[in-house]
């Protein structure tokens, strides 16, 4: 079944290590900077012991004029000056030469000069990802960098790890090997998921369901179960990805982000028919007073806010996307997020994983 995954609180964070640095690019998104202070702030006020500093990328005179009305994050950040912003409509052939001065580069930037940690954005998902993938480079061992969330799953607070949901839209079976690799350490580290149960999915179980690409990948990983540092279970269908079997679920990322986008339509869905249904009668508003502690747990386990951001994961320095749409909470959320991926060493564990697969791995490239 899916472990236990709780809010993202619940991540392991290490708050004895020295600072954690992070660099914010506060001009993206929907909301803009107001989202980004009202969620360092919420950050702040939850964790008061975190040993974090934020670099702040942005429009100096209105970031200062919002940090006047949060002095917790006054005393816990520092505003550098970006003249200019992604937009979200910007199209990366378009802005790739010309982003130097943006909010989103000089914050990756950052981080690839070892001033931060990790950078977080709301920005174009588009952008931030080509940018990142240039300045921050993939890790020793790892092909592609891909992108990767925790779904709802199973019963409980359960959540599958999922990639890619969108980075690589043709992928080989080497990507989708990486793809393993990175999930596995990211369920067990972040997710608190032992040894997790990793599945490919595909259009059926069988093993000669799917193309060749994904037939070929089953067959090596197959044939190399007892040697790999997770549970290998095989393909598994779209019905698998929600019902709690499976731990971490490899895709190109063509066919993750439909289903990423699925699986938030139909949150939407379920919170629309249970609202229309509950103003329908009296008798089924004193029903969900009874039930507004079942409700509450409905509404954490489908709000995408709780995902706290999907990752870039397989950089060397990690890179925080969170929804364009993203209010105060979700990015509190996503500032936990890449908190407690800096306190893990996750890239440090990639590497060493990724290395202890490397004989599986040329054995595939040499079969490809």
């Amino acid at each position: 079944m899916g472990a236990s995954f709780l809010h993202p609180s619940a991540f392991l964070i290490d708050m004895s290590s020295e600072k954690k640095i992070i660099a914010i690019d506060a001009m993206g998104g929907d909301k803009g900077p107001a989202a980004v202070f009202g969620g360092m702030n919420q950050f702040l006020y939850q964790n008061a012991d975190a040993d974090v500093f934020f670099r702040v990328f942005g429009d100096e005179t209105k970031l200062r004029k919002l940090m006047g009305k949060y002095p917790r994050v006054g005393r816990n950040c520092e505003i550098i000056h970006a003249p200019n912003a992604i937009r979200a409509t910007d199209k990366v052939r378009d802005v790739i030469r010309h982003a130097q001065d943006t909010s989103m580069y000089m914050a990756i930037k950052d981080v690839r000069e070892g001033r931060s940690a990790a950078v977080i954005s709301a920005g174009n998902t588009g952008v931030l990802m080509s940018l990142a993938k240039l300045a921050l480079k993939t890790i020793d061992g790892i092909s592609r960098p891909a992108i990767t969330t925790m779904l709802p799953s199973g019963g409980g607070d359960s959540r599958v790890v999922m990639l890619d949901l969108g980075a690589n839209i043709q992928c080989d079976a080497i990507n989708l090997f990486d793809f393993a690799v990175l999930g596995s350490v990211y369920a067990e580290k972040i997710g608190n998921m032992p040894r997790p149960k990793l599945g490919v999915l595909n259009i059926g179980e069988e093993d000669t369901k799917g193309n060749e690409t994904l037939r070929h990948l089953n067959q090596v990983l197959s044939a190399h179960k007892d040697a790999l540092p997770y549970d290998y279970v095989g393909f598994v269908e779209g019905t698998d990805i929600s019902a709690g079997d499976v731990q971490v679920v490899v895709t190109d990322g063509f066919t993750g982000n439909v289903v990423l986008k699925t699986v938030e339509g139909t949150a939407r869905l379920i919170k629309r028919v249970l609202m229309d249904n509950l103003k329908k009668s009296t008798l089924a508003k004193i029903g969900a007073f009874f039930l507004i502690h079942v409700f509450k747990r409905l509404k954490h386990k489908i709000d995408p806010r709780s995902y706290a951001g999907a990752m870039f994961l397989g950089l060397k320095g990690f890179a925080v996307k969170t929804h364009g749409n993203s209010d105060a909470l979700a990015f509190a959320n996503s500032i936990r997020h890449a908190y407690g991926l800096i306190g893990a060493n996750l890239n440090d564990l990639i590497a060493a994983r990724a290395q202890s697969v490397s004989q599986i791995r040329e054995e595939l490239i040499k079969e490809e």
